[in-house]
């Protein structure tokens, strides 16, 4: 395949992001948690988001030296500030930590090494070229409740996602759904990856043995079940009620941090993924780059409310219209036609 070099790199810097972010979680403590300054509603950080960004971005940028270009949350503005050196140096400390673990690279990174590979980030994107997309940590607020997040990394090349891993350390093996009872639930940490063209895998987080997934076979509504967002700020769960109640969906919505909604449903653990935000909030690309490939090559659709495919050639925003629906081809005609119902009646 096309990208193979690149699939192989960003499978690697992937899982070793997450092992650096299941220490982090098993060890929460206070001090690990920053909320980002200067935003209107407190968002927080944590070393793990940091440590996250700062091996994925150096790991790309060994394998790709000379056509490097990230586009990523994390800045490191806060850590530059006065009282920010102890986590500057713990941040420090997990990265190389890793990276010896992995043995590839024989070098001990300076803080300023550290800052600087969370600073290269920065790219606005765009049509022309190509450029990772990171969310080092989606989910922040899952991964510090301990629940489920993601490490979302993908490759846009001339503005079109061509590949995406999603590293999920705190998702069960085995679909929540399925009733094996050689199928231990304690098995957790799950790595989907897709490369355009080639369908989509599963493998567990600290092995290579890969099988192929896709999503739901579901045809009628009624049998299907629904992936909404955990948090009520990031998806208005009253319209998600009132489609699912249109569709004649009898089963509770799943609700769930993080891009782990899309893995989870590339393998078929539910058939329909709903996400309207509020009014005023912009989606990000690296909320969803990595998401769409790995649901799209297992299968699936992902649309704008409108049903329009997602346009990741904008720059670091989606700038959609309402919301993002996610089904296989069967049900999403239904979806849809449900969706503008619903959004017709919320207006009235």
């Amino acid at each position: 395949m096309a990208y193979d070099k690149e699939l192989t790199a960003a499978i690697k810097a992937a899982s070793l992001a997450a092992r650096l972010c299941r220490k982090v979680q098993k060890g929460l403590v206070e001090s690990d948690v920053r909320s980002k300054s200067g935003r209107r509603h407190q968002s927080p950080v944590t070393v793990a988001d940091y440590g996250s960004q700062a091996l994925v971005s150096f790991v790309l940028q060994q394998e790709f030296p000379g056509e490097f270009s990230l586009i990523a949350e994390e800045d490191s503005n806060d850590l530059r500030k006065d009282g920010a050196g102890a986590i500057v140096e713990r941040i420090t400390e997990l990265v190389n930590d890793f990276l010896t673990s992995d043995g590839s690279y024989n070098v001990a990174l300076s803080p300023e090494d550290v800052l600087k590979a969370i600073d290269s980030g920065k790219s606005e994107g765009g049509s022309q070229g190509r450029h990772w997309v990171l969310d080092p940590v989606d989910g922040t607020k899952g991964f510090v409740r301990g629940d489920q997040y993601a490490v979302a990394l993908a490759l846009l090349d001339r503005g079109k996602v061509v590949l995406g891993v999603l590293a999920c350390p705190n998702l069960p093996l085995t679909s929540t759904g399925v009733a094996d009872p050689h199928c231990r639930k304690d098995e957790v940490g799950c790595l989907f990856f897709a490369e355009v063209g080639g369908g989509t895998y599963m493998q567990p987080l600290d092995s290579s043995s890969a099988v192929k997934v896709q999503v739901s076979g579901v045809e009628n509504p009624e049998e299907a079940s629904f992936f909404e967002s955990y948090e009520a700020a990031h998806s208005m769960h009253d319209l998600s009620s009132l489609i699912a109640q249109k569709l004649g969906v009898k089963a509770a919505p799943i609700r769930m941090d993080s891009q782990v909604k899309y893995g989870a449903l590339s393998r078929g653990d539910g058939s329909i993924y709903l996400r309207f935000p509020r009014d005023g909030y912009r989606e990000k690309i690296w909320d969803h780059a990595a998401g769409t490939i790995v649901v799209t090559e297992a299968g699936g659709v992902v649309t704008d409310a409108e049903g329009n495919p997602l346009d990741f050639s904008r720059g670091r925003y989606l700038d959609l219209n309402t919301g993002i629906v996610v089904s296989n081809h069967k049900l999403m005609p239904l979806v849809l036609n449900a969706v503008r119902a619903s959004l017709e009646e919320k207006s009235l």
